[in-house]
């Protein structure tokens, strides 16, 4: 450790503002407490050691949504189905020139606000519910 305190000489970016290391060795158990407890509070394990170590994460520590991995993975399957279906009414729609598939193309849109609604939901944010165009 230096004996005076180290000051920096104009603003950076967070990268060069934090450049300095403070390293702890630990066990695999004791570290995996660390960044359960780092994931618990939704920021990275190294904002988790300065809020422990200074009483602050500092500025610019970024909060981690929580998210869901079983709900990730239905809304990507979701995407995937409903994507494909889209893909198909758009060709036959083009291919035949007609309205016969509007139907389906308007329920392919209800489909896709689900799947909008899943993935906010996944991200912890409020559903924006069925709006359909007027």
């Amino acid at each position: 450790m230096p004996d005076q305190p180290i000051t920096p000489n104009r603003k950076k970016s967070q990268k060069r503002q934090r450049s300095l290391r403070i390293v702890a060795n630990c066990t695999a158990d004791e570290f995996n407490a660390v960044a359960a407890k780092a994931k618990a509070a939704g920021i990275s394990a190294s904002a988790y050691a300065r809020a422990v170590l200074l009483g602050s994460p500092g500025p610019r520590a970024q909060r981690r949504l929580p998210v869901d991995a079983d709900l990730l993975r239905q809304v990507l399957a979701l995407h995937g189905k409903f994507g494909s279906n889209m893909n198909q009414i758009a060709y036959q729609l083009n291919a035949r020139g007609d309205k016969a598939g509007a139907v389906q193309y308007e329920e392919g849109l209800h489909d896709w606000a689900i799947l909008r609604d899943a993935m906010l939901a996944a991200l912890g944010k409020p559903s924006k519910g069925s709006r359909r165009p007027a």
